[in-house]
Parts: C-alpha cells; structure tokens; sequence
C-alpha cells in the first residue's frame, strides 16, 4: 500500500461522514467548502485507502425498545485457560460469528477478551453464554455485567492530520 497523507481536508470529511454518513455528495461538499468533485474523489480515496471501512445505520436503542421490547446489553469479560496465539485466534474466530456478539476486544492486563453482547432477554442470555462460553473447554472464568443505562454512546473516532503507509 502506498503511503497516504491524511490533510485538514480529508481529516474534516472523516469526521463529517462519523457525524452523518447519509450527507449526499453535494451537501458534504457545501459544509467543507470544497467542489462536489473533489469531495467525491477524496471520499473514494480514503475508502480505497481502508480509512472508511464501511458505512452503517445507528439506531436509536430507545426506539427500537418500543418496538420490540427493551432487550439486555452485557459487557463480558473472557479469561482463557490457554493463551497461546491458536487458542485465543480461535476463540476469537468462534466467537465473532455470533450475531449477539457486538463488539469483542482483546485486552490485557487483566481478562483475556472483553465482549460487548445482545441478547433479547435473561433467558436468551443463558442460551447464549452456554452456547458461547460454557460449551467452551478452553474458558476458565467468565464475569457479565448487564447494562443497566447508556448515558454515552459515540462511534466516532478523533481525526487529526496524519500520515498513513
């Protein structure tokens, strides 16, 4: 990959897309002062450099509550028993398939993995962690703790200038 100077230009379209990535070409264009062409080729630049990895919707879990219930968010932590590089790729490689698995992190110290899960209720919850971890030989301990409120929930990633190889 060759390298890629990341501008004040390119720095405010990422942080314009994090904001709102439904913005037309046009309408990016006008809030960054740029043409409508160079905002669509610098746009494309930066998803061809792997800067944008993909764009998605946001849901408003409050909404989304109304329509089919309030539902439980878990925040787990994994200890592994073995920790060597196959054992925590495949852990890691069973447990992202799962569609309830939001968010997984390597970490360190502590906890070998923490997760980030969805489950639409207590009971769900119990298939999931039985289906995940308790099945699992290689999981020593696992600690959930359930969300109870989310007062901060921001995606977005600070953008400064930089350079990318």
């Amino acid at each position: 990959m060759k390298q890629m100077v990341i501008d004040k230009t390119d720095a405010k379209l990422l942080d314009a897309l994090q904001t709102d990535a439904s913005l037309s070409n046009q309408d990016l264009a006008e809030r960054l002062h740029i043409s409508p062409p160079t905002c669509l080729r610098r746009v494309k630049a930066l998803k061809d450099c792997g800067l944008i990895e993909r764009q998605v919707a946001l849901l408003n879990p409050d909404v989304l509550a109304k329509v089919q219930g309030h539902g439980l968010t878990a925040i787990v932590e994994i200890t592994l028993d073995k920790q060597g590089e196959e054992h925590m790729s495949a852990f890691e490689q069973r447990i992202t398939q799962d569609p309830a698995v939001q968010q997984c992190y390597r970490v360190s110290p502590g906890p070998d993995f923490c997760l980030i899960v969805y489950a639409h209720d207590m009971p769900a919850y119990l298939t999931l962690s039985q289906r995940l971890f308790t099945q699992d030989a290689n999981v020593r301990n696992v600690k959930t703790y359930f969300n109870t409120k989310r007062t901060k929930f921001m995606p977005n990633m600070p953008v400064a200038d930089i350079n990318i190889a």
